[in-house]
C-alpha cells in the first residue's frame, strides 16, 4: 500500500467540500478571531518566561469545543476524532505531522473557562457579531425553557434534605473524592407529558408525570431571527416564571412585545413588564373549575403560533447536538448550556447567510 501524498490529502479534502462540510462553511461565516481577547483574558496565561511547553493556541481550543458541542462528544473521543478525521483538522488548522490536544488539555481548558464565568462574555462576543452582521433583535421576543438531563445522583433522603438547605452532607464533608462526584446543584422534578391513545382509543384523564434530574435552560429569542439574546441556567425544579425578571428580557429589541407561556403568567411578571415597557402576550390561564372563555381560547390559539418557534430552539439543541449535561455542578452545566446556545446561534447565523446570497 502506497504512502498518502499530500496531493491525496488535498483530493480528499476537496470531496469533503463537495460533500458539504458542515466545519468548513463555519470556517468562512464565523470569524472566530472575535473571541480571542475574551479567551486570553479568561485564561490570564503566563508569558512564558519561567519555561515549560507553550500552551495551545486559545482559538484553536475554543473551536474544539465548538466541535465538540456540534457532535455531542466526551474528551476522549474528542481527541480520537481530531486524529481521525480530515474535517475536524481542517477546521482546526492542523496539518497531519501536528500535535493535537489530548482530553486532559480540552478538559482543563474548558474548566479554566467556567471557574472564569468566560461563557456569558463569549456569548455576547457572537452577539455583537450578529448585530454587526445586521441581524438585530427585532419583532419582540419569546421566552421559553426546557429541562437538561444530567447523571442522576443517588441519595439517601437526609442527603436530599441537606442539599435543598444549602448544606453538604455530613457524611461527604471528610471524603474530597466522594464529593468530588456529588452534584449538589442539579435537582430533581417533574416532567409533565401529555397521555397518550391507549390500545382501546381512550386517553387518560391526566397527563403523566415522570420524574427529571438535572438542570434547566431558560431563553428568550427574538423573533424575527430567532437568535437567543438572553439566557440563564438553573436546577430542574426552578420556577420559569420568576426568571422572567431576573434579566431574561432584551431591551434592546426592536419592539415591545413579549410571548411565554402560561408558566410566566403572574401578577409580580406582569406589573414588571409594566414598568419596564414591554407589552405583555403571555397566555392566560385557565380559570379554576370553569371552562375556558371562548375569547381567550382565541387569543391563546394565535399566541401559540409566534410562541412555537422558540420550541425549534430547543428541538435543535437536543436533536441535533444532543444537549446533556456530563459534569458536576451549576458551573459547569452553564458552561455546557452556554455553548450550545452560541454553537445554537452559529448554526442559525451560517443558514440566514446561505438563505441570504441564494435570494
Amino acid at each position: 500500500m502506497k504512502q498518502p501524498s499530500f496531493f491525496d490529502v488535498e483530493e480528499r479534502l476537496a470531496r469533503l467540500s463537495g460533500l458539504g462540510d458542515q466545519l468548513e462553511a463555519f470556517s468562512r461565516t464565523v470569524d472566530f478571531e472575535v473571541f480571542r481577547l475574551d479567551l486570553e483574558k479568561a485564561l490570564a496565561y503566563s508569558d512564558g518566561s519561567k519555561g515549560g511547553r507553550p500552551p495551545f493556541d486559545p482559538v484553536l481550543m475554543f473551536k474544539i469545543l465548538v466541535i465538540q458541542t456540534l457532535n455531542n462528544l466526551s474528551d476522549e473521543r474528542t481527541e480520537y476524532l481530531i486524529n481521525d478525521r480530515l474535517s475536524f483538522m481542517r477546521f482546526l488548522g492542523l496539518g497531519l505531522s501536528e500535535r493535537v490536544p489530548d482530553a486532559k488539555t480540552v478538559w482543563l481548558f474548558r474548566e479554566r473557562l467556567a471557574q472564569a464565568g468566560a461563557i456569558e462574555r463569549l456569548f455576547d462576543r457572537f452577539d455583537a457579531t450578529l448585530r454587526t452582521a445586521g441581524y438585530l433583535p427585532m419583532s419582540g421576543q419569546i421566552l421559553d425553557a426546557t429541562l437538561v438531563a444530567a447523571p442522576k445522583q443517588r441519595n439517601t433522603n437526609a442527603e436530599k434534605a441537606d442539599l435543598r438547605a444549602g448544606r453538604i452532607p455530613e457524611d461527604w464533608q471528610d471524603k474530597p473524592a466522594k464529593l468530588s462526584h456529588k452534584d449538589r446543584h442539579a435537582r430533581w422534578t417533574l416532567k409533565f407529558t401529555k397521555a397518550k391513545r391507549q390500545d382501546d382509543g381512550t386517553i387518560p384523564a391526566t397527563d403523566l408525570a415522570i420524574p427529571f434530574f438535572g438542570y434547566k435552560s431558560h431563553v428568550s429569542i427574538d423573533r424575527k431571527f430567532r437568535f437567543i439574546r438572553k439566557w440563564k441556567t438553573t436546577d430542574a425544579a426552578a420556577s420559569d416564571g420568576a426568571r422572567l425578571r431576573e434579566g431574561l428580557l432584551d431591551k434592546t429589541n426592536t419592539a415591545s412585545s413579549v410571548w411565554a407561556d402560561t408558566a410566566y403568567r403572574s401578577k409580580a411578571n406582569e406589573d414588571f413588564m409594566d414598568k419596564q415597557g414591554f407589552v405583555s402576550k403571555v397566555h392566560r390561564k385557565k380559570p379554576h373549575l370553569k371552562p375556558m372563555p371562548r375569547h381567550i381560547q382565541k387569543s391563546n390559539a394565535g399566541k401559540s403560533v409566534v410562541r412555537s418557534r422558540v420550541e425549534h430552539v430547543f428541538a435543535d439543541q437536543k436533536s441535533q447536538m444532543g444537549l446533556f449535561v456530563r459534569t458536576v455542578g451549576i458551573t459547569r452545566a452553564t458552561m455546557r448550556i452556554g455553548l450550545a446556545n452560541i454553537v445554537y446561534n452559529m448554526r442559525r447565523f451560517l443558514f440566514l447567510e446561505r438563505l441570504n446570497a441564494s435570494a
